[in-house]
């Protein structure tokens, strides 16, 4: 790596993972140390498509979403970790363990994903998070993701 990326701001993400709106979840990866952990920031808004009916009148964010938010972070920090940055990247649930929720997430909130790397390897990296408003946890999840090089020789 040219240069130690410690934070990923909504170009860089995008430069990584291929997720777009509806489904770019986060705004912000930081204090990303690789190999190791990362955190990020998803600013939650009352626009967002699954409020419309998850519930109406009473918005929550959905678990999975989440959940999602937590991979996506993870993902940035992944490419991050193995200079993935303008390489052509698909990362892919293998398992979500030990999943709990503690607490809602609502317009308005900033849930941080505070992300940290149980084993990484070259293909398979698994992670513990939590999913964090106003410093209480409202999520907390194990999970493990394959990494995928489509621009890679097979």
């Amino acid at each position: 790596m040219s240069e130690k990326i410690t934070e990923a701001d909504l170009d860089i993400i995008q430069r990584i993972i291929p997720h777009r709106y509806p489904f770019l979840l986060i705004d912000k990866v930081r204090d990303i140390v690789p190999s190791e952990s990362a955190v990020g920031i998803k600013n939650v808004t009352c626009n967002e498509p699954h409020f419309q009916g998850h519930f109406p009148g009473a918005p929550i964010m959905p678990g999975v979403t989440i959940i999602e938010s937590m991979a996506q972070t993870a993902a940035v920090m992944v490419g991050v970790t193995l200079d993935l940055i303008d390489r052509d990247l698909l990362v892919y649930f293998m398992s979500v363990d030990k999943c709990k929720f503690r607490g809602k997430v609502v317009p308005g909130d900033v849930l941080e994903l505070h992300v940290e790397v149980i084993r990484a390897g070259t293909k398979i990296w698994k992670f513990r998070a939590d999913g964090k408003v106003d410093g209480k946890v409202v999520c907390s999840a194990e999970f493990a993701a394959m990494i995928d090089l489509l621009d890679e020789p097979k």
